[in-house]
């Protein structure tokens, strides 16, 4: 194994030179004197072959081959304190991974607040996103390859926390032929036209969300990819109220005239797979997502 000449301790030296602009104002940010950061970076240029800092007046500055050799240093240095917060976190006892599976209701600007409160607090602990619909969300919590579910259904044998409800209105484009019809619409009367779902990504696929059976039904894996559909006048649909916003207030979506049934709730609830077993950061990734809706209430 090839033992690297140069000591971090250089590295950073260099580095404090070039962002504080200078060997006085690099020995304060790092509280040493100037003399110790003068011997840094006359020991860094000893032990390298090519000049790597060139005195202009009181200013220290690169040379070309400093430049890119400084590339490297800002991402040496950044590892090296990302291996010393890995082993602080470990010494918690946080876990190094979690895995979230989140059903596609779950509104992302909300989710992603979260997760990046938890990044600020614990930066060293991976997330994996596991974006599913229908079973295939509680699948991944009863398999084990999720800590932390977020959906409309507790599974059985676990405890789940409400966390709130998401509003579905049965919606199709303005010029489709439902939004014609005077009287309102029944459930027959739907039945005639295709209907947009979303897919099941369980392994059996054997749910379909809101599907009432009728004779046309065209069937697709995301929520964005219904909206386009509805805005092609491919069909009618229910879907989260968040998702088309944009669309009802320009009037290209309308809700449907339905004679019943034309909104709908679903509550999302929060499982930790583990329960009061759970590792740290995951009770602290629940407690923040909790949170947050607090917050937006």
């Amino acid at each position: 194994m090839k033992v690297p000449r140069v000591s971090i301790e250089y590295w950073l030296a260099l580095q404090a030179v070039v962002e504080y602009g200078g060997f006085n104002q690099a020995a304060e940010a790092l509280n040493k004197s100037q003399s110790a950061i003068s011997y840094s970076i006359s020991k860094l240029q000893e032990l390298l072959p090519v000049r790597i800092v060139e005195q202009q007046g009181r200013k220290a500055e690169l040379t070309n081959a400093g430049k890119l050799l400084y590339q490297q240093v800002k991402q040496l240095i950044q590892q090296a304190n990302e291996l010393e917060d890995l082993a602080r976190t470990l010494a918690q006892g946080v876990e190094p991974e979690l895995k979230i599976a989140v059903d596609l209701l779950v509104p992302r600007q909300w989710l992603l607040a979260g997760l990046n409160q938890f990044n600020n607090e614990y930066p060293t602990c991976r997330l994996t996103l596991l974006e599913t619909s229908l079973s295939g969300t509680d699948e991944a919590l009863l398999f084990g390859e999720a800590d932390i579910l977020l959906s409309p259904r507790v599974p059985t044998g676990f405890l789940g926390a409400m966390l709130f409800q998401i509003d579905f209105l049965a919606v199709a484009h303005k010029d489709h032929p439902l939004h014609q019809q005077t009287s309102p619409i029944s459930e027959n009367d739907l039945k005639k036209h295709r209907q947009i779902v979303i897919r099941d990504s369980g392994l059996k696929r054997n749910q379909d969300a809101g599907w009432l059976a009728a004779e046309q039904r065209w069937t697709v894996s995301h929520f964005a990819t219904s909206v386009s559909c509805l805005k092609e006048k491919m069909g009618f649909a229910w879907l989260p109220v968040s998702y088309i916003e944009t669309e009802l207030a320009e009037g290209v979506l309308k809700p449907l005239n339905l004679a019943v049934g034309q909104r709908r709730q679903l509550p999302i609830y929060m499982v930790v797979r583990l329960g009061e077993k759970a590792g740290p950061g995951t009770k602290r990734l629940a407690e923040i997502l909790q949170s947050g809706i607090k917050k937006k209430h």
